[in-house]
């Protein structure tokens, strides 16, 4: 394998969806049949692609099809794609908790991992025993631990109940202790999933900056999931795109990140938000589509200029009558980063709706925001509940613009957010 610390060769993964067990066991007995007398799983044939947008008419689903690539020693891999796309899969199957329905990987080296929270921990251990446990695991001596317990310890802070059974932790202590464990024993391989998203903002520094000293300075690998493309961008050196189960690409972190925030816009550029999925509340009041229109003529725009005046128009449906609404829309960057957050409940203004549907305008005025592409969130509330709460339910792009009225276009790389001031 030279430097190459993973190889995976044609990994695929077939999940049978419905009840757990039925009719497990006959499919058992077929495929152990057909492999007796040197035939092919008859299952491998059927199934479909992990696509969540569309009803499927298999029992069978492919969370992953024929994946393939490598891994160098101390290179950074972030695994990118929405959810379902097969990377939590895929790490599974890369810490041997799962097994692949088809093809094999080759691994040098220990292996780390921290997919969820509580992974690798006994419940009824305390925080000592279970660090001392999974050391062993790990393949290393008493001694070996002992000389990092204390750093560990340290790291996630929960030196005060050390000696008490993880299961009274929090999911955040968990968590703290769990990545201390799996980043201090000195693995060859750390492979760290969504699961830093449990811990707070300080946490997460550390955490992000452990990951650093352990590829940089001891070039170790480690293989990273996230939703947070900032994340990814800074710390990883290599990506790689899953989508619907399937690799899509490979490349640098920035170029792979391009791709995924191009393929995950593209279908939420239109402004109807019937189909959005990925969406809660009770419905008593609901969006239902967004239009972006020019202040001054009223003419709806696809970009908006940067210092334009311009109009968010959010049409929804509602039940009649509904009082006490609070509506909200934030603005996040490229790397689904809050930028800016806007509602009526800030700015004590009271909204009424009196019939069962109409629209809501937020006017903003000399638009800040640099040049890029950026995605609305929406919320919704009547009476305290949310009645509606869309993440990324729209995109939009920024274009260059004279927001300081001087005949020159605003700086496309100053910043996110340009302000109104001037110089005494």
């Amino acid at each position: 394998m030279g430097n190459t610390v993973i190889k995976v060769e044609n990994i695929s993964k077939q999940y049978r969806l419905g009840n757990v067990g039925t009719g497990s066991l006959a499919h058992d007995l077929n495929r152990t049949w057909h492999r007796v007398r040197g035939k092919e799983d008859p299952y491998l044939k059927i199934g479909e692609a992990n696509d969540r947008s569309v009803k499927g008419s298999s029992e069978y689903v492919w969370a992953l099809q024929d994946i393939n690539f490598e891994v160098r020693q101390g290179e950074v891999l972030g695994i990118i794609g929405r959810n379902g796309a097969g990377k939590s899969t895929l790490l599974k199957i890369l810490s041997r908790t799962t097994t692949p329905t088809t093809g094999q990987i080759k691994i040098k080296g220990r292996v780390a991992s921290l997919l969820e929270v509580g992974t690798g921990f006994h419940p009824e251990l305390s925080g000592r025993e279970n660090i001392f446990l999974n050391g062993a695991i790990l393949g290393m001596t008493r001694h070996e631990i002992k000389s990092k317990f204390d750093e560990i310890v340290d790291f996630a802070g929960v030196e005060r109940y050390i000696d008490t059974p993880v299961k009274r932790y929090s999911s955040g202590m968990y968590v703290r202790l769990a990545f201390g464990v799996a980043a201090h024993l000195e693995p060859e391989i750390l492979i760290v999933d969504e699961v830093l998203a449990v811990g707070d903002a300080e946490f997460q520094k550390k955490a992000l900056g452990k990951m650093k000293d352990v590829s940089g300075k001891d070039g170790r690998t480690v293989l990273f999931v996230s939703h947070n493309m900032a994340a990814i961008e800074n710390l990883c050196n290599a990506g790689m795109l899953l989508i619907n189960g399937k690799l899509k690409t490979t490349g640098s972190a920035k170029q792979i990140i391009a791709e995924y925030l191009t393929a995950h816009s593209a279908d939420k550029l239109s402004g109807d938000l019937h189909k959005i999925g990925n969406r809660s509340g009770n419905g008593e009041m609901k969006f239902v589509g967004i239009k972006i229109l020019d202040a001054v003529s009223g003419n709806e725009i696809s970009d908006i200029q940067c210092g334009a005046n311009i109009r968010f128009r959010l049409f929804y449906e509602a039940n009649t009558g509904v009082k006490n609404i609070v509506i909200a829309m934030g603005i996040n960057d490229q790397y689904d980063q809050r930028i800016c957050f806007m509602s009526n409940e800030l700015i004590c203004k009271n909204i009424e709706v009196n019939k069962q549907s109409g629209y809501i305008d937020f006017l903003v005025n000399k638009m800040p925001l640099t040049i890029g592409r950026y995605n609305l969130t929406l919320f919704c509330s009547v009476n305290g509940n949310v009645s509606d709460w869309l993440h990324q339910a729209f995109y939009f792009d920024i274009i260059s613009g004279d927001f300081y009225n001087t005949g020159k276009n605003a700086p496309e790389k100053n910043g996110t957010v340009l302000l109104n001031y001037t110089i005494q």
